[in-house]
Protein backbone atom coordinates (compact mmCIF):
# COMPACT_ATOMS: atom_id res chain seq x y z
CA UNK A 1 0.00 0.00 0.00
CA UNK A 2 0.87 3.62 -1.03
CA UNK A 3 1.51 6.08 1.86
CA UNK A 4 -0.04 9.57 1.78
CA UNK A 5 -3.21 8.38 0.02
CA UNK A 6 -5.99 10.49 0.43
CA UNK A 7 -10.14 10.00 0.59
CA UNK A 8 -11.99 13.43 0.05
CA UNK A 9 -13.59 15.11 2.70
CA UNK A 10 -17.60 15.49 2.30
CA UNK A 11 -17.06 19.17 3.87
CA UNK A 12 -14.24 20.15 1.72
CA UNK A 13 -10.60 19.02 1.41
CA UNK A 14 -8.62 15.70 1.94
CA UNK A 15 -8.57 12.93 4.73
CA UNK A 16 -4.91 11.83 4.57
CA UNK A 17 -4.22 8.57 5.27
CA UNK A 18 -1.10 6.68 6.34
CA UNK A 19 -1.69 3.21 4.63
CA UNK A 20 1.70 1.56 4.51
CA UNK A 21 1.06 -1.91 4.12
CA UNK A 22 3.34 -5.25 3.33
CA UNK A 23 3.41 -6.09 -0.07
CA UNK A 24 1.08 -8.34 -2.24
CA UNK A 25 1.42 -10.49 -5.86
CA UNK A 26 -1.49 -9.36 -7.82
CA UNK A 27 -1.89 -10.25 -11.90
CA UNK A 28 -1.29 -8.28 -14.43
CA UNK A 29 -4.82 -6.62 -15.77
CA UNK A 30 -7.21 -7.66 -16.74
CA UNK A 31 -8.37 -8.43 -14.37
CA UNK A 32 -10.99 -11.65 -13.91
CA UNK A 33 -14.16 -10.31 -12.50
CA UNK A 34 -17.26 -11.76 -11.31
CA UNK A 35 -20.37 -9.17 -10.88
CA UNK A 36 -23.33 -9.54 -8.62
CA UNK A 37 -26.34 -6.71 -8.92
CA UNK A 38 -29.86 -6.17 -9.56
CA UNK A 39 -31.39 -2.92 -10.36
CA UNK A 40 -30.60 0.18 -12.20
CA UNK A 41 -27.83 1.52 -10.37
CA UNK A 42 -26.01 -1.69 -10.83
CA UNK A 43 -26.59 -1.47 -14.16
CA UNK A 44 -24.92 1.12 -14.99
CA UNK A 45 -21.92 -0.10 -13.34
CA UNK A 46 -21.96 -3.14 -15.28
CA UNK A 47 -21.80 -1.24 -18.72
CA UNK A 48 -19.31 0.25 -17.39
CA UNK A 49 -17.03 -2.47 -16.32
CA UNK A 50 -17.88 -3.99 -19.66
CA UNK A 51 -16.32 -1.63 -21.63
CA UNK A 52 -13.26 -1.32 -19.70
CA UNK A 53 -10.00 -2.98 -21.00
CA UNK A 54 -8.97 -3.11 -17.59
CA UNK A 55 -10.87 -6.37 -16.37
CA UNK A 56 -13.11 -9.34 -18.03
CA UNK A 57 -16.29 -9.88 -16.94
CA UNK A 58 -16.30 -14.02 -16.55
CA UNK A 59 -20.02 -14.23 -15.23
CA UNK A 60 -23.09 -12.08 -14.05
CA UNK A 61 -25.42 -13.06 -10.71
CA UNK A 62 -28.17 -11.41 -10.64
CA UNK A 63 -31.74 -12.07 -8.55
CA UNK A 64 -34.26 -14.02 -10.48
CA UNK A 65 -36.93 -12.65 -12.49
CA UNK A 66 -39.67 -11.25 -10.76
CA UNK A 67 -43.70 -10.65 -11.86
CA UNK A 68 -43.93 -7.60 -13.10
CA UNK A 69 -46.97 -5.73 -14.37
CA UNK A 70 -50.75 -6.22 -14.30
CA UNK A 71 -50.35 -9.40 -16.37
CA UNK A 72 -47.44 -10.39 -13.22
CA UNK A 73 -45.16 -12.11 -16.23
CA UNK A 74 -41.73 -12.60 -15.05
CA UNK A 75 -39.87 -9.82 -15.76
CA UNK A 76 -35.61 -9.78 -15.66
CA UNK A 77 -33.68 -7.07 -14.04
CA UNK A 78 -31.69 -4.36 -15.69
CA UNK A 79 -28.92 -6.02 -14.97
CA UNK A 80 -29.77 -9.31 -16.42
CA UNK A 81 -30.38 -7.22 -19.65
CA UNK A 82 -27.35 -5.19 -19.53
CA UNK A 83 -25.32 -8.94 -19.56
CA UNK A 84 -27.82 -10.37 -21.93
CA UNK A 85 -26.77 -7.32 -24.82
CA UNK A 86 -23.35 -8.09 -24.26
CA UNK A 87 -23.50 -11.89 -24.56
CA UNK A 88 -22.19 -12.28 -20.91
CA UNK A 89 -23.61 -15.07 -18.80
CA UNK A 90 -26.07 -14.52 -16.18
CA UNK A 91 -26.84 -16.47 -13.39
CA UNK A 92 -29.58 -16.32 -10.94
CA UNK A 93 -29.64 -18.40 -7.89
CA UNK A 94 -32.38 -17.35 -5.45
CA UNK A 95 -30.25 -17.36 -2.30
CA UNK A 96 -26.86 -19.37 -1.78
CA UNK A 97 -27.65 -21.67 0.07
CA UNK A 98 -27.58 -24.59 -2.40
CA UNK A 99 -24.03 -25.44 -2.19
CA UNK A 100 -24.02 -26.41 -5.54
CA UNK A 101 -24.17 -22.80 -6.55
CA UNK A 102 -21.50 -22.05 -4.37
CA UNK A 103 -19.01 -24.55 -6.01
CA UNK A 104 -19.97 -23.43 -9.40
CA UNK A 105 -19.13 -19.85 -8.34
CA UNK A 106 -16.00 -20.93 -7.32
CA UNK A 107 -14.87 -22.59 -10.42
CA UNK A 108 -15.13 -19.16 -12.24
CA UNK A 109 -11.52 -18.48 -10.24
CA UNK A 110 -12.22 -14.84 -10.19
CA UNK A 111 -9.87 -12.21 -8.86
CA UNK A 112 -12.61 -10.13 -7.66
CA UNK A 113 -15.63 -10.32 -6.76
CA UNK A 114 -17.65 -7.06 -8.00
CA UNK A 115 -21.27 -6.27 -5.93
CA UNK A 116 -23.45 -3.31 -6.70
CA UNK A 117 -27.28 -3.33 -5.43
CA UNK A 118 -27.31 -6.81 -5.72
CA UNK A 119 -30.44 -7.44 -2.90
CA UNK A 120 -28.80 -11.06 -1.36
CA UNK A 121 -27.32 -11.39 1.55
CA UNK A 122 -23.71 -13.35 0.41
CA UNK A 123 -22.53 -16.22 2.90
CA UNK A 124 -18.65 -16.14 3.94
CA UNK A 125 -17.94 -19.00 1.25
CA UNK A 126 -19.15 -16.49 -1.65
CA UNK A 127 -16.75 -13.69 -0.77
CA UNK A 128 -13.99 -16.31 -0.47
CA UNK A 129 -14.39 -17.06 -3.68
CA UNK A 130 -12.52 -14.06 -5.23
CA UNK A 131 -8.85 -14.55 -5.42
CA UNK A 132 -7.90 -11.01 -4.17
CA UNK A 133 -11.25 -9.87 -2.45
CA UNK A 134 -14.90 -8.83 -2.79
CA UNK A 135 -15.74 -5.20 -3.60
CA UNK A 136 -18.88 -3.76 -2.64
CA UNK A 137 -20.10 -0.06 -4.46
CA UNK A 138 -22.01 1.46 -1.54
CA UNK A 139 -23.96 4.61 -2.33
CA UNK A 140 -22.84 6.62 0.41
CA UNK A 141 -19.96 7.71 2.26
CA UNK A 142 -19.82 5.11 4.79
CA UNK A 143 -19.95 4.54 7.45
CA UNK A 144 -23.21 6.87 7.55
CA UNK A 145 -25.55 5.59 5.84
CA UNK A 146 -25.14 1.40 5.91
CA UNK A 147 -27.99 -0.50 4.55
CA UNK A 148 -30.82 -0.27 1.13
CA UNK A 149 -31.39 3.04 1.00
CA UNK A 150 -29.03 5.46 1.34
CA UNK A 151 -30.06 7.86 -0.93
CA UNK A 152 -33.12 8.59 0.43
CA UNK A 153 -32.26 8.65 3.80
CA UNK A 154 -29.22 11.18 3.28
CA UNK A 155 -32.08 13.73 1.34
CA UNK A 156 -34.51 13.22 4.50
CA UNK A 157 -31.93 14.18 7.01
CA UNK A 158 -30.82 17.02 5.00
CA UNK A 159 -27.52 15.76 4.06
CA UNK A 160 -25.49 18.58 2.18
CA UNK A 161 -22.88 15.63 0.63
CA UNK A 162 -23.03 12.00 -0.25
CA UNK A 163 -20.69 10.05 -1.99
CA UNK A 164 -19.73 6.76 -3.49
CA UNK A 165 -17.28 4.28 -1.43
CA UNK A 166 -15.70 1.08 -2.67
CA UNK A 167 -15.17 -1.36 0.03
CA UNK A 168 -14.09 -4.65 0.83
CA UNK A 169 -17.02 -6.62 1.70
CA UNK A 170 -17.46 -8.70 4.48
CA UNK A 171 -20.05 -10.41 6.61
CA UNK A 172 -21.89 -7.49 8.52
CA UNK A 173 -24.22 -4.92 6.69
CA UNK A 174 -21.92 -2.60 4.75
CA UNK A 175 -19.40 -2.76 7.46
CA UNK A 176 -16.01 -3.74 5.53
CA UNK A 177 -12.65 -1.36 5.16
CA UNK A 178 -12.73 1.43 3.01
CA UNK A 179 -11.20 1.12 -0.41
CA UNK A 180 -11.81 4.36 -1.71
CA UNK A 181 -14.40 6.86 -1.76
CA UNK A 182 -15.53 10.07 -3.50
CA UNK A 183 -18.03 12.41 -2.23
CA UNK A 184 -20.96 14.54 -4.14
CA UNK A 185 -22.50 17.88 -3.06
CA UNK A 186 -26.58 17.13 -3.27
CA UNK A 187 -27.87 20.60 -4.24
CA UNK A 188 -31.13 22.23 -3.14
CA UNK A 189 -33.16 20.79 -6.06
CA UNK A 190 -31.82 16.99 -5.76
CA UNK A 191 -34.61 14.52 -4.99
CA UNK A 192 -33.75 10.37 -4.90
CA UNK A 193 -33.95 10.29 -8.40
CA UNK A 194 -31.24 12.84 -9.76
CA UNK A 195 -29.18 11.97 -6.59
CA UNK A 196 -29.82 8.09 -7.91
CA UNK A 197 -28.40 8.76 -11.50
CA UNK A 198 -25.57 10.89 -10.44
CA UNK A 199 -24.25 8.35 -8.15
CA UNK A 200 -24.86 5.57 -10.65
CA UNK A 201 -22.50 7.34 -12.90
CA UNK A 202 -19.61 8.00 -10.24
CA UNK A 203 -20.10 4.40 -8.38
CA UNK A 204 -18.73 3.45 -12.29
CA UNK A 205 -16.02 5.76 -11.92
CA UNK A 206 -14.89 5.13 -9.00
CA UNK A 207 -15.12 1.23 -9.23
CA UNK A 208 -12.85 1.59 -12.24
CA UNK A 209 -10.03 4.08 -10.31
CA UNK A 210 -10.53 1.23 -7.68
CA UNK A 211 -10.05 -1.89 -9.47
CA UNK A 212 -6.97 0.69 -11.61
CA UNK A 213 -5.34 0.85 -7.98
CA UNK A 214 -6.06 -2.57 -6.98
CA UNK A 215 -2.70 -3.92 -8.60
CA UNK A 216 -0.90 -1.26 -7.68
CA UNK A 217 -1.56 -1.93 -3.96
CA UNK A 218 -2.89 1.83 -3.57
CA UNK A 219 -6.35 1.75 -1.82
CA UNK A 220 -6.42 2.57 1.78
CA UNK A 221 -8.05 -0.43 3.12
CA UNK A 222 -9.09 2.33 5.82
CA UNK A 223 -11.59 0.40 8.91
CA UNK A 224 -14.57 2.10 9.04
CA UNK A 225 -14.99 4.24 12.30
CA UNK A 226 -17.97 2.01 14.40
CA UNK A 227 -19.09 5.40 16.61
CA UNK A 228 -20.37 7.22 13.01
CA UNK A 229 -21.97 4.92 11.93
CA UNK A 230 -26.19 5.40 10.91
CA UNK A 231 -28.68 3.04 9.26
CA UNK A 232 -30.68 3.50 5.98
CA UNK A 233 -32.94 0.92 6.42
CA UNK A 234 -35.57 0.03 3.09
CA UNK A 235 -38.51 2.24 1.75
CA UNK A 236 -41.52 1.12 2.44
CA UNK A 237 -44.56 2.48 -0.03
CA UNK A 238 -46.40 4.01 3.82
CA UNK A 239 -43.14 6.07 4.46
CA UNK A 240 -44.68 8.50 1.32
CA UNK A 241 -47.23 9.47 3.32
CA UNK A 242 -47.25 13.57 3.83
CA UNK A 243 -48.58 14.89 7.50
CA UNK A 244 -48.75 18.49 6.76
CA UNK A 245 -48.54 19.21 10.45
CA UNK A 246 -44.63 19.14 9.69
CA UNK A 247 -42.44 22.57 9.25
CA UNK A 248 -42.17 23.00 5.18
CA UNK A 249 -38.23 22.14 4.83
CA UNK A 250 -38.69 18.77 6.78
CA UNK A 251 -41.38 18.16 4.45
CA UNK A 252 -39.42 19.60 1.71
CA UNK A 253 -36.50 16.87 2.48
CA UNK A 254 -39.17 14.33 2.84
CA UNK A 255 -40.97 14.93 -0.58
CA UNK A 256 -37.08 14.76 -2.67
CA UNK A 257 -36.50 11.85 -0.69
CA UNK A 258 -39.63 9.80 -1.54
CA UNK A 259 -39.75 10.60 -5.73
CA UNK A 260 -39.78 8.94 -7.74
CA UNK A 261 -40.38 5.90 -5.04
CA UNK A 262 -42.83 5.69 -3.61
CA UNK A 263 -44.11 8.98 -4.21
CA UNK A 264 -45.24 11.68 -1.56
CA UNK A 265 -49.06 11.17 -1.33
CA UNK A 266 -51.81 12.80 0.78
CA UNK A 267 -55.66 12.17 0.73
CA UNK A 268 -57.20 15.84 0.09
CA UNK A 269 -60.75 16.39 0.75
CA UNK A 270 -62.56 18.39 -2.13
CA UNK A 271 -64.47 20.89 -2.56
CA UNK A 272 -67.39 17.90 -3.13
CA UNK A 273 -66.46 16.58 0.20
CA UNK A 274 -64.65 13.63 -1.65
CA UNK A 275 -61.49 12.17 -1.02
CA UNK A 276 -58.48 12.18 -3.69
CA UNK A 277 -55.14 10.44 -2.93
CA UNK A 278 -52.77 12.98 -4.65
CA UNK A 279 -48.94 12.33 -5.19
CA UNK A 280 -47.13 15.54 -5.36
CA UNK A 281 -43.61 16.13 -7.39
CA UNK A 282 -40.53 17.99 -5.23
CA UNK A 283 -40.93 21.85 -5.38
CA UNK A 284 -39.83 24.41 -3.06
CA UNK A 285 -40.68 26.03 0.28
CA UNK A 286 -42.63 29.05 0.27
CA UNK A 287 -43.53 31.88 2.19
CA UNK A 288 -45.27 32.54 5.54
CA UNK A 289 -49.14 31.52 6.07
CA UNK A 290 -51.84 33.13 7.24
CA UNK A 291 -52.89 32.97 11.13
CA UNK A 292 -55.33 29.88 11.46
CA UNK A 293 -54.07 28.12 8.13
CA UNK A 294 -55.31 24.66 8.23
CA UNK A 295 -52.14 22.52 7.64
CA UNK A 296 -52.77 20.84 4.30
CA UNK A 297 -55.19 22.97 2.80
CA UNK A 298 -54.40 23.47 -0.92
CA UNK A 299 -54.25 27.00 -0.98
CA UNK A 300 -54.20 27.65 -4.58
CA UNK A 301 -51.71 28.71 -7.52
CA UNK A 302 -48.59 30.80 -7.42
CA UNK A 303 -46.49 32.47 -10.00
CA UNK A 304 -42.41 31.34 -9.17
CA UNK A 305 -39.67 32.80 -10.99
CA UNK A 306 -39.77 29.58 -12.77
CA UNK A 307 -43.26 28.65 -13.23
CA UNK A 308 -46.68 28.23 -11.72
CA UNK A 309 -46.65 26.25 -8.37
CA UNK A 310 -49.66 24.63 -6.49
CA UNK A 311 -49.39 25.87 -3.16
CA UNK A 312 -50.29 23.66 -0.06
CA UNK A 313 -49.97 24.45 3.80
CA UNK A 314 -47.77 23.38 6.09
CA UNK A 315 -47.12 23.84 9.71
CA UNK A 316 -45.13 26.76 9.47
CA UNK A 317 -45.01 28.03 5.60
CA UNK A 318 -46.49 27.25 2.01
CA UNK A 319 -45.18 24.21 0.24
CA UNK A 320 -45.07 24.67 -3.44
CA UNK A 321 -45.14 22.29 -6.28
CA UNK A 322 -44.99 22.00 -9.66
CA UNK A 323 -47.19 19.11 -10.62
CA UNK A 324 -49.67 16.87 -8.88
CA UNK A 325 -50.91 13.51 -10.01
CA UNK A 326 -54.70 12.21 -8.72
CA UNK A 327 -54.74 8.32 -8.20
CA UNK A 328 -56.00 7.07 -11.40
CA UNK A 329 -55.01 10.23 -13.51
CA UNK A 330 -52.03 11.59 -15.41
CA UNK A 331 -49.75 14.07 -14.12
CA UNK A 332 -50.53 18.19 -14.05
CA UNK A 333 -48.97 20.98 -13.98
CA UNK A 334 -50.30 23.61 -10.98
CA UNK A 335 -52.86 25.53 -13.07
CA UNK A 336 -54.27 23.07 -14.72
CA UNK A 337 -55.03 20.74 -11.38
CA UNK A 338 -56.69 24.04 -10.01
CA UNK A 339 -59.05 24.28 -13.00
CA UNK A 340 -59.93 20.97 -12.80
CA UNK A 341 -60.62 20.06 -8.91
CA UNK A 342 -60.10 23.63 -7.06
CA UNK A 343 -63.91 26.16 -7.43
CA UNK A 344 -62.80 29.46 -9.65
CA UNK A 345 -59.26 28.84 -10.08
CA UNK A 346 -59.89 28.63 -14.35
CA UNK A 347 -57.85 31.36 -16.22
CA UNK A 348 -58.40 32.51 -19.66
Amino acid sequence: MEEGLTVEDPLGGDIEVNNAGPEQSYPKPPLRVVFMGTPDFAAVILRRLLGWPGAEVLCVYTQPDRPSGRGREPKPSPVKLAALEAGVEVRQPLNFKDQADVAALRELAPDVLVVAAYGLILPQAVLDAARLMPVNVHASLLPRWRGAAPIQRALQAGDKATGITIMRMLLGLDSGPILLQRALRIADTDHAGTLHDELAEMGAETLLEALTRLPQGRLLNMPQDEARVTYAPKLNKDEGRIDWNAEAETLNRHIRAMHPWPGAYFEWKQPSDKTLTLTIEPGKVGGELPAGTTPGTILGVVDGQDGKYLAIACADKAYLTPRVTPQGKKPQDAPSFACGYLKNTCQG
